[in-house]
């Protein structure tokens, strides 16, 4: 079938949901956009979907969310009885539509019996992951598009862990989406039948409390949080997000109470009206907050996303401006408190461990390696994180120190199975104040890291491939990383090339060893001077990105060679 006829069929609709038919109507003046609506369906990866919203099957809308949610709703019609009973957790963020589709999936779920707990309000990702742990659901439910502009919106399945559905699950969802080829087919409820009849439940403070609980696990010197908290001064951002109410107890909770929410940011908001990407990795995000920053003189800037799962952090220096840190330093120095705090309350266990993704910095793994404590490497998602502290807890291989993703993601507890930016506010205020101490910042102490283990840096390039012939593109370029690649990059040889897509790691003497991770379309490229190099595709967004880590004599050096190498980078792709 041609995009015009699922065109067709959706422009003959009837009784199409208003705001669907407005979208589609404004189509018809576009051919391009309205190709790019019906070209092909919205892809559901081992992440969920995530995409514009309006009408098509290649955007979000009650249509394509009704479509993946039957899908899981086939999945646990093939459970025995009391698993699928056990239901299904669903959160959702302050974007438009968010609460719209949450309720949505409530309503087909509802259809096959199956029960769901739905939140009154918004509330963060980490939190749902939480709440299908505490609830024991069978499965959990986010509608976000996390960080990306204002016309995104998403929809994430978790597993019974708490963690995203694994890929054999979610495999099964993805067969199951298939089958339903009739998007105005799908059969829903009503949400006041669904709360009579039981099948619908509406939850939220008293999981407010139960994460709050938990949350006390976080801090780990709390005396030294009682000494500095009152006055270590904060200022706070969720970004127009999810993160306000519930960072903002956590806080206090654990001590502090010297801090500020960005009042411009500080409440829900789904055009994101002070910025134009939600993204604490963008130094954009931290205008206000620099802004507050320098007004109040306040030692540590935090700014999470709008679901609260990335958080990002700017430090004050001694002239009054403001340095920000990248999602790898934040996780070096994270990691080297938390062993260090545990080594002097005599807390920190001999198998002990960190998890990160293999396109995560190696400046963890040194710090690791230094308190005896194991590094290991996962793919990218935080589902390869949760996984390994599930290993962890069933066989007692290691003790889960810390999980995270150069993207800004850390967890600290595993309460949750995904990145927690709660979790690390508390933490990274605790570590604040560890220095603060000392009379020193975290900045400092991310210079006494660096002096000590040597000056990483890294860098992240995303080229965005938008439309029909987007995917094209990246598929191209990932196979001209693997079958042109050049033998050096920026004067530096290629000692070895890893493909996640074969599991082989070939080193160019000739020998070939076997990758023990699960496949993934990632390569990875080993120089002679220890840098390295990865290109993947995005799975949630028209993206692909190339990574880099080096490392240098100076910050400067390394800096200096992250641009040589990205300069590299670009001449290759453009030759």
């Amino acid at each position: 079938m041609s995009w015009k006829d699922t065109y067709k069929i959706w422009n003959e609709q009837t009784e199409l949901d208003a705001d669907v038919r407005a979208d589609l109507d404004r189509l018809v003046t576009d051919q391009t956009q309205l190709e790019d609506a019906f070209y092909a369906p919205l892809e559901f990866g081992t992440a969920g979907m995530r995409g514009v919203i309006g009408a098509g099957i290649n955007r979000m809308n009650i249509y394509t969310v009704r479509q993946a949610t039957e899908g899981l709703a086939r999945l646990m019609d093939t459970l025995d009885e009391k698993t699928r009973l056990r239901g299904v957790a669903i959160s959702y963020d302050s974007r438009h539509k968010s609460q719209e589709f949450a309720f949505e999936a409530a309503k087909v779920l509802g259809a096959h019996g199956i029960p769901t707990f739905v939140f009154e309000s918004l509330r963060p990702t980490p939190e749902l992951s939480f709440a299908v742990r505490h609830l024991h659901t069978y499965a959990g439910i986010m509608i976000t598009a996390s960080h990306n502009p204002k016309q995104y919106n998403g929809y994430k399945i978790y597993g019974e862990d708490g963690a995203q559905m694994p890929p054999k699950e979610s495999d099964l969802i993805t067969g199951y989406i298939r089958e339903v080829t009739d998007l105005f087919d799908v059969a829903v409820e009503t949400k006041e039948h669904l709360i009579e009849a039981g099948l619908l439940k509406i939850i939220g403070s008293e999981v407010d409390q139960a994460y709050l609980e938990n949350a006390k696990e976080v801090t780990i010197d709390r005396e030294l949080v009682a000494e500095e908290g009152k006055t270590m001064k904060l200022i706070f951002t969720p970004l127009h997000g999810t993160g306000g109410m519930l960072g903002e107890k956590a806080l206090r909770q654990a001590g502090f109470e010297d801090f500020t929410l960005v009042p411009e940011q500080a409440l829900p908001d789904p055009d994101f009206s002070t910025v134009e990407h939600p993204n604490p990795e963008f130094t954009e995000a931290f205008d206000l907050a620099i802004k507050l920053g320098k007004a109040e003189k306040a030692d540590l800037l935090v700014a999470v996303d709008p679901d609260a799962d990335r958080l990002g952090a700017a430090v004050r220096q001694p002239d009054g401006e403001y340095k920000l840190l990248t999602g790898n330093q934040i996780a070096a120095v994270m990691l080297n408190y938390i062993l260090t705090a545990r080594k002097k309350a005599g807390t920190l266990p001999a198998n002990a461990a960190v998890v990160k993704s293999i396109v995560s910095s190696e400046f963890a793994t040194k710090v690791a390696e230094d308190f005896g404590a194991s590094a290991i490497n996962v793919l990218t998602g935080f589902k390869f994180i949760a996984e390994q502290i599930q290993h962890f807890e069933e066989t007692n291989e290691h003790t889960f120190m810390l999980g995270f993703e150069e993207s800004y993601g850390y967890l600290v507890r595993p309460f949750v199975r995904d990145k927690d930016a709660i979790q690390s506010l508390v933490l990274l205020a605790e570590v604040a104040a560890f220095y603060k101490k000392q009379g020193k910042n975290l900045y400092d102490g991310l210079q006494e890291l660096f002096e000590k283990y040597g000056y990483f840096a890294e860098k992240t390039i995303a080229l965005t491939f938008d439309g029909v012939e987007g995917a094209q593109e990246i598929k191209n370029l990932m196979v001209k990383f693997r079958e042109d690649a050049p033998a050096d990059f920026a004067g530096q040889k290629v000692v070895a090339v890893e493909d996640y897509a074969s599991s082989e790691r070939k080193v160019t003497d000739g020998q070939v060893e076997e990758i023990k991770l699960p496949k993934s379309n990632v390569l990875k490229h080993i120089l002679a001077d220890g840098t390295w190099i990865a290109v993947r595709p995005s799975g949630t967004e028209p993206k692909i990105k190339f990574y880099i880590g080096t490392q240098g004599k100076t910050l400067a050096e390394a800096n200096e060679k992250c641009q040589s190498f990205e300069e590299a980078i670009n001449a290759f792709i453009k030759g």
